[in-house]
């Protein structure tokens, strides 16, 4: 192992350098907790920060390390966990790979260092892209693979010039399409198998990130209101509730936070409610600003998939249900992989109704 090893983990070379070193995982997770303590920070810093943070100064941990992250997240086996974690793995690679090129450039170190170039051939992408005087192009089959999790309508092919079977990027957007061909490598087989052994002596650090993703704020950056992206239960309990059905206090308590949990406001949720002869005016407006904090200590989050299953509330699960552990899970998730186009929200297209009248 070496530290251009421990700078991409992800390598066929770092993977070939570890099974040559003949690592016993079960040893390692059970007897160097510096290096589970790192996997557990690549994992911890991916939901927080979005990156897997500085690597550590011994290479053995830090080669080590990646291995068990990657364990861990197939152990706890959430669609967000592994996607939060995966892009993060990936974000760090193009920050190094920046880092590094900036590095050949200033020649300030004599620490081996990954071009562009060794990426291109790490990933079998040297024959599909080719440097031009304006920057690179890229065939079209590697672009639609790559481009195709990339936001923005500037991504999509219909906006891109074409010629010849080839699509010109710029040095910044090939490096975006690296990134993701990064994220594939690290998602690559997740979750793994994992022998029994391995996962007992990992059951705290379990727990632990199982409790962070229970405890983590999913909706924090997002404010954007699409029904038809909607966990299936709560598209239920809005369709009940518009119907004018009886929804028992653990099924209305479910849906307006759900609701404050996304963006609405009082006011708009209360205008949801109205059309429910079971829902006051009055009531309804005290029961979700207790909800939002705005008359209580306590900022309520809608209840997880399992305390839904549990009242009954979970209805009309689809596949995307068996990834998940929580509403606002499926939520993030369904926006994630929304097209730009999709993402119209409810209040904007009332707004045009409202003008068009």
């Amino acid at each position: 192992m070496e530290s251009l090893h421990a700078r991409y983990p992800f390598l066929r070379s770092a993977r070939e350098a570890v099974a040559a070193a003949e690592v016993d995982l079960a040893e390692v997770v059970g007897g160097e907790r510096t290096v589970v303590e790192r996997a557990m920070e690549r994992i911890e810093l991916a939901l927080e920060e979005g990156v897997v943070g500085e690597q550590h100064r011994r290479v053995r941990v830090e080669v080590l390390s990646y291995p068990v992250a990657r364990v861990l997240v197939s152990l706890v086996d959430e669609h967000v966990l592994t996607r939060k974690y995966t892009r993060a793995e990936a974000r760090t690679a193009r920050q190094r790979l920046e880092a590094d090129r900036q590095g050949s450039a200033l020649k300030s170190s004599r620490r081996r260092r990954l071009g562009l170039s060794d990426l291109l051939a790490e990933f079998d992408l040297s024959e599909t892209v080719r440097e031009t005087p304006d920057g690179y192009h890229v065939g079209v089959g590697t672009y639609l693979r790559l481009a195709a999790d990339q936001f923005g309508d500037e991504w999509r092919l219909v906006n891109r010039e074409l010629a010849d079977g080839e699509v010109p990027v710029t040095e910044a957007e090939l490096l975006s399409l690296v990134g993701e061909a990064v994220r594939q490598r690290v998602d690559d087989g997740l979750p793994l198998p994992v022998p029994d052994p391995v996962a007992t002596e990992l059951d705290d650090e379990q727990g632990r990130l199982r409790e962070r993703l229970a405890d983590l704020d999913l909706m924090r950056d997002i404010d954007t209101v699409v029904p038809e992206m909607f966990p299936p239960c709560m598209t239920y309990l809005l369709d009940q509730i518009q119907k004018g059905e009886h929804l028992e206090h653990h099924s209305r308590f479910a849906i307006a936070s759900f609701l404050t949990s996304i963006g609405l406001s009082t006011d708009e949720i209360v205008d949801l409610f109205q059309v429910n002869p079971g829902f006051g005016e009055d009531v309804t407006r005290y029961q979700v600003d207790h909800i939002r904090g705005a008359t209580s200590s306590t900022d309520y989050s809608p209840p997880s998939c399992a305390t839904m299953q549990s009242y009954g509330d979970c209805v009309n699960m689809d596949d995307r249900c068996e990834t998940i552990s929580h509403p606002l899970s499926y939520y993030g998730d369904a926006l994630d992989d929304a097209d730009e186009d999709e993402l119209v929200d409810w209040r904007e297209r009332q707004t045009e109704a409202g003008e068009s009248d």
